[in-house]
């Protein structure tokens, strides 16, 4: 058993990891535990909560005002992973410096990076999308609707990336893509990068711009691109979504082609 003196002596401790930590905490708070409570008290997803808060609060055909109602969903109610209104706005600019006419999203989630990136674009500009969650890819759908945006200017594709990406050019006609953003799962970001590689998806000039390579990171993704001289890179510093207090960054490639 552990004695009184012994307890108390951790006390100061214990206290300098919270006040140190204390927004990783909270990020864990609203992310994991308030999620499950949530999801326990509702039966709904937390996605799906945050889907019926902006169909009932946002302007149809107004893809500011739906972003901006994601965005105070999240930084109010519940924490999603969108890309979030500052990493956001790096990404349109993006988009807007590069003029891409064929644009790939790996990770559509609830279709908020596809608004960014969609209002961008030229007006024969085209962006495939990509989830393999059925459900999220459900409502990212009806949100995407809801901005404005067609077929013709945003396409979804239901499937693991993995199995999307070798397909691209005979399902979809698609001969090069000018702009991948890749905001799925982390530990795809370099097979991923590979696939697009193998199939003759980039051409000279092509951007890559990966999401949270800080926070949570992707290291392999990242040695890969320093180290296979394929690349030019560079990071945007900025801050995990919703949380300024906690650092992240994004990735942005330039493919200057194969060796």
């Amino acid at each position: 058993m552990v004695s009184p003196a012994i307890a108390l002596a951790f006390i100061p401790f214990l206290m300098t990891l919270l006040i140190r930590y204390r927004y990783y905490f909270l990020l864990f708070w609203r992310a994991v535990i308030l999620r499950k409570v949530q999801d326990y008290l509702t039966g709904l997803s937390r996605e799906e909560r945050a889907f019926q808060y902006v169909m009932t609060h946002s302007i149809p055909g107004d893809p500011e005002n739906i972003l901006s109602t994601f965005d105070a969903w999240c930084s109010h109610s519940e924490y999603l992973s969108n890309v979030g209104p500052e990493k956001g706005k790096i990404l349109e600019r993006l988009i807007s410096e590069n003029v891409p006419l064929t644009v790939l999203e790996l990770g559509t989630y609830c279709g908020y990076s596809a608004l960014r990136m969609a209002r961008r674009l030229s007006p024969n500009a085209r962006l495939y999308t990509v989830e393999m969650d059925e459900g999220n890819a459900a409502l990212a759908e009806k949100i995407i609707r809801l901005a404005g945006f067609d077929e013709d200017t945003v396409e979804q594709i239901i499937s693991p990336s993995d199995v999307v990406i070798p397909h691209l050019r005979e399902r979809f006609e698609v001969d090069k893509f000018d702009f991948v953003f890749m905001n799925h799962w982390k530990r795809c970001y370099r097979r991923d990068l590979q696939l697009l590689e193998d199939h003759n998806l980039l051409q000279e000039g092509s951007i890559i711009v990966a999401d949270s390579v800080i926070f949570t990171g992707a290291p392999h993704f990242m040695q890969y691109a320093k180290s296979c001289g394929k690349y030019s890179w560079k990071i945007h510093r900025t801050h995990l979504e919703y949380f300024r207090h906690i650092w992240d960054g994004m990735a942005e490639l330039t493919f200057v082609g194969l060796k």
